[in-house]
């Protein structure tokens, strides 16, 4: 999974439509390899990004859990820490490769 999307689904307080538009954004921008389409292409790029946050919506509309629900300051926590497993791992990579 692109690392810059994140989950959306079971957040107290929920997830807002601005976080829906932004990781289907990124997606479109990951599928596209453009992170700025050119203006032949803006229509095209700014209705995927429009139609995957209206399938994005509907789908965390959606979903049932039982599962307390999440909070963003926890979970930024936790992907800071893979974020620096993941660095720690690279580095030890390139140090045993060198």
């Amino acid at each position: 999974m692109c690392r810059n999307i994140r989950v959306l689904h079971n957040f107290e307080p929920p997830t807002t439509d601005d976080e829906v538009r932004e990781a289907a954004l990124q997606f479109v921008r990951k599928v596209s390899g453009s992170t700025r389409p050119s203006r032949a292409n803006a229509e095209a790029f700014e209705r995927a990004i429009d139609e995957i946050s209206e399938a994005t919506r509907r789908l965390l509309d959606g979903l049932v859990t039982n599962a307390p629900p999440k909070t963003r300051e926890v979970e930024a926590i936790k992907g800071r820490e893979r974020h620096e497993k993941r660095m720690e791992r690279e580095v030890r990579i390139r140090t045993a490769a060198a």
